[in-house]
C-alpha cells in the first residue's frame, strides 16, 4: 500500500507571552494526534512549527519591559517550547521568523509578486502619534469600535475581539495610542498593497475542490469572497520585522500576516539543513502529491485559506496548496473568554507543576472545540478524568491485571475457542476501534475519545457479565478466557489511545510486556499469549481541594478574587499603642450553655491571665493545651457569658473557619509582636 505524504503545520504562536490552554486546544494538540496517528499507519509525515516573532505585538511588549524586541522573543521562544515538550508535542522542526532564512524567504516572496504585478504602491492615511513620532500600526491603537451592534470600548486597530470583526483603524472612535496614551492625528504614508481581487477567480477554482472541508471554515471563507476581497497592505511602518527590500525604503518592514505563514517553509527549510539534507524541504513543498494540513484557530482561517494560498499561487517554484485547513473554535474558561491581557487564562507551565501533562491532554482532546466553542472548568477537568479515564479504563487495567496476576501468574493463554459473549465483545472492540481511525482521519478527536473509553466500557461490563471471581472456582477456563478477552482490549486500546495518551499508553503497553513500536496494523491482530509486567495503576484521581486551589489561583492571577473590605484608618501613634505579645495556654475548657466560647488561661512571661475566645467551633480545648498564642494584651476587660475575659486571641478567618495565629517557631513567652 502506498505511503501517503503529510506536511502538518500548526499555526505560528506569538512570541510575546506563554502558551494557555487555549491554544493548545485550538491548533496544536489536534496537530500532534492528526500526526501521531499518521505515524501509526506508517505514512511519511512532518509535522513544522514555531514562533511568530515580528509584528506590532512583540514591540509593544518590549516597549512595556524596557527590553529589546530580540530578547522578548528568544525569551518566550524558549517558554513556549518548554511548554510544548512538557505537553509531548512532538514537532519536527521548532523555529522562528526572525532568523536569517526566514528573512531571505519572505523578501524572496515578496519581490516574486512584485516583479509579477501583484504588489502595488499606494498613499494612503494613517493614523499618527505625534508624541511619539511614529505612525502607528494597528495594534498600537484601541478605541470603541465602530458597529453599532458592538461598540466594545477595547478594538484595536486591526480587529475588535469582542465581535470578531476585522477593523479599519481609522474608522476606530476614539482612538488612542497604546503607548502614551494620546490621541493620534492622522497622515499620509506609502506602502505595498497586495492586490487580491485579482486572485478571487483561481481561489474560488481552488476551492471547488474543497468540499471536504469543515464545513465552518468553507462557510467563513465563502462569506469573505461573497464579500468582494479587497486590496491588503503588505507592509507596516514600524521598526521589527522583515525589512522591505526596495531600495530608497526605509523604516518599513513586512506586515506580519504576510511574513508568518512564510515561517512554514522556512522552518521546514531549518529541518533540512539540521538533517544535513539542505534540498529535502523540496520532498514535501514542491511535490504535488504532498498534503499539506494548517491546524489554526477560526481566527486564523482567512489568512491560511485565501491570502497565504494566493501568495504561494505566483512565486516562481511550484509550491503546493494548502490541502486542508482543519480550523477549531474557541475554547473559553468557565464560561468566559479567554484574556491574556486581563490575565484570565489557564497557563500550560503552572498546569503541569500540578497534574500529569496528559491530563490536560486527554480533557483538551475529550471537549476539543471542533464545531464550536467549548468550556474549561476545573470541576469538569476533575469529573473527567476521575469518572473516565481513572474509574472506567484506569479500573479495568486494574482489576484485570490484578486479577490475572493473582489467579493465573500474569499468563493468558489465547483460547481455542471463545463464548458467544466473548466474540460478541471482540468484535465489539475492532467495531469501535474502527470507528476511532475514522475520527482521526477526519479530525474528530472529541469523538474518538469517546469511543476509546466505549472500548473500556464493553470490557468492564463484559467482565462484570461473566464473574471471573465466581468462575475461577468453578470453571477455570472461563475465568481465563474472560481475562484473556479484557486484556485484549487493552492491547486494542494501548495502540488507538497512544495518538492522545502516548505516555500513558506506553505505561500500558509495558504491564502487558508488547513491543513499543506501535503500527495501527497491530490493532486487529491478536495475541496468542498474553504475559504481564509489573502491574502499577495508571491514573490517580484529582481531589477537591485541588480544584479548590486552582480556582483560587485563577481568581488571583485575574483579579476576580473578590475585593477586601478595608476598615477606616489609623494614625501610626494609634498602632503603636496595641500591646501584641506571644503568650501559651496552660488550660483550657468549654463554656457551659455557650456554644461558640472556650475559657483559655495563658501565662505570658509568669503572669497569667483568662481569656474567652469564640472558637470551640474549631478548636477542642485539649488542642490548644501547651499552644503559643498570640494575645493583645492591653483590651480593656469584658465579661462574657458571666466570665472575665482580659485580653483577645488573634485569629485569622480563612475558607475552611477560624485558625488562631502562632508562631512558626517556638519564641519566649512575653515576646512582644511588632
Amino acid at each position: 500500500m502506498k505511503k501517503e505524504k503529510y506536511l502538518v503545520t500548526s499555526a505560528l504562536i506569538y512570541a510575546n507571552g506563554h502558551l494557555h490552554i487555549g491554544h493548545v486546544a485550538g491548533a496544536y494538540l489536534p496537530a500532534d494526534i492528526f500526526v501521531r496517528f499518521q505515524k501509526l499507519l506508517g505514512n511519511d509525515v512532518i509535522y513544522i512549527c514555531g514562533t511568530d516573532e515580528h509584528g506590532a505585538p512583540i514591540s509593544i511588549k518590549a516597549e512595556a519591559e524596557g527590553k529589546s524586541p530580540r530578547e522578548i522573543v528568544d525569551y518566550f521562544h524558549e517558554s513556549i517550547l518548554k511548554s510544548f515538550q512538557d505537553l509531548e508535542i512532538d514537532f519536527d522542526n521548532f523555529s522562528g521568523t526572525a532568523r536569517p532564512d526566514h528573512v531571505k524567504i519572505s523578501q524572496e516572496f515578496f519581490l516574486n509578486l512584485f516583479k509579477k504585478g501583484f504588489v502595488i504602491e499606494k498613499t494612503t492615511q494613517q493614523l499618527y502619534c505625534e508624541h511619539d513620532k511614529r505612525f502607528l500600526a494597528d495594534r498600537y491603537i484601541e478605541g470603541r469600535c465602530p458597529f453599532p451592534d458592538c461598540g466594545a470600548e477595547d478594538a484595536r486597530g486591526d480587529q475588535c475581539d469582542a465581535c470578531g470583526r476585522l477593523m479599519d483603524a481609522l474608522k476606530l472612535i476614539d482612538p488612542k495610542c497604546k503607548i502614551c496614551g494620546n490621541t493620534p492625528v492622522i497622515r499620509e504614508t506609502t506602502n505595498w498593497y497586495l492586490e487580491l481581487p485579482k486572485f478571487e477567480a483561481p481561489l474560488r477554482e481552488w476551492l471547488k475542490t474543497k468540499t471536504y472541508w469543515k464545513e465552518n471554515v468553507l462557510n467563513f471563507i465563502l462569506g469573505w469572497l461573497n464579500e468582494g476581497l479587497i486590496e491588503r497592505s503588505i507592509t507596516r511602518d514600524i521598526d521589527w520585522g522583515v525589512p522591505v527590500p526596495l531600495e530608497g525604503v526605509e523604516g518599513k518592514v513586512l506586515y506580519v500576516w504576510f511574513d508568518a505563514p512564510i515561517g512554514y517553509l522556512s522552518s521546514t527549510v531549518e529541518w533540512a539543513k539540521k538533517l544535513g539534507t539542505p534540498d529535502r524541504w523540496k520532498d514535501y513543498w514542491l511535490d504535488p502529491e504532498t498534503k499539506l494540513i494548517h491546524f489554526v484557530g477560526k481566527d486564523n482561517i482567512p489568512f491560511h485559506t485565501i491570502t497565504w494560498p494566493s501568495v504561494l499561487m505566483e512565486q516562481d517554484e511550484n509550491f503546493v496548496l494548502p490541502f486542508d485547513v482543519p480550523a477549531n473554535e474557541y475554547l473559553n474558561i468557565a464560561g468566559q473568554k479567554t484574556s491574556t491581557s486581563k490575565n484570565y487564562a489557564i497557563w500550560v507551565k503552572d498546569v503541569v507543576k500540578y497534574f500529569d501533562p496528559e491530563y490536560l491532554r486527554f480533557y483538551l482532546a475529550a471537549i476539543a472545540p471542533e464545531t464550536k466553542d467549548s468550556d474549561f472548568s476545573w470541576e469538569d477537568f476533575q469529573a473527567k478524568i476521575n469518572n473516565e479515564l481513572a474509574n472506567v479504563l484506569g479500573n479495568l487495567a486494574n482489576r484485570v491485571f490484578t486479577f490475572a496476576r493473582k489467579h493465573f501468574d500474569g499468563e493468558l493463554e489465547k483460547p481455542v475457542t471463545f463464548s458467544d459473549t466473548s466474540r460478541q465483545t471482540l468484535k465489539d472492540g475492532y467495531e469501535l476501534a474502527a470507528e476511532v481511525k475514522d475520527c482521526y482521519e477526519n479530525y474528530r478527536v472529541r469523538k474518538a475519545v469517546k469511543l476509546i473509553l466505549d472500548i473500556a466500557r464493553v470490557g468492564n461490563k463484559y467482565f462484570d457479565e461473566t464473574k471471573p471471581w465466581v468462575a475461577v472456582k468453578e470453571n477455570r477456563p472461563s475465568a481465563a478466557e474472560t481475562l484473556y478477552v479484557c486484556a485484549e482490549l487493552l492491547r486494542i486500546i494501548s495502540i488507538v489511545f497512544s495518538p492522545i495518551l502516548p505516555n500513558s499508553m506506553q505505561k500500558l503497553r509495558v504491564m502487558l510486556k508488547l513491543d513499543q513500536t506501535l503500527s495501527w496494523n497491530e490493532v486487529n491482530d491478536p495475541l496468542s499469549k498474553i504475559t504481564l509486567g509489573e502491574v502499577a495503576p495508571l491514573f490517580r484521581k484529582i481531589t477537591d481541594d485541588e480544584v479548590t486551589e486552582q480556582n483560587k489561583l485563577l481568581e488571583r492571577q485575574s483579579g476576580d478574587a473578590p475585593e477586601l473590605e478595608h476598615k477606616s484608618e489609623i494614625s501610626y501613634e494609634e498602632f503603636a499603642r496595641i500591646e501584641l505579645r506571644v503568650a501559651r495556654v496552660i488550660e483550657a475548657e468549654t463554656i457551659p450553655k455557650a456554644k461558640k466560647l472556650l475559657k483559655l488561661r495563658v501565662e505570658c512571661a509568669g503572669e497569667v491571665r483568662q481569656v474567652v475566645a469564640g472558637i470551640s467551633q474549631y478548636y477542642k480545648p485539649e488542642d490548644l493545651v501547651g499552644k503559643q498564642v498570640v494575645v493583645l494584651m492591653n483590651l480593656k476587660p469584658i465579661k462574657l457569658m458571666g466570665h472575665e475575659s482580659k485580653g483577645m486571641i488573634l485569629a485569622a478567618n480563612s475558607d475552611e473557619g477560624i485558625v488562631v495565629v502562632s508562631p512558626d517557631k517556638e519564641v519566649p513567652e512575653g515576646a512582644e509582636v511588632l
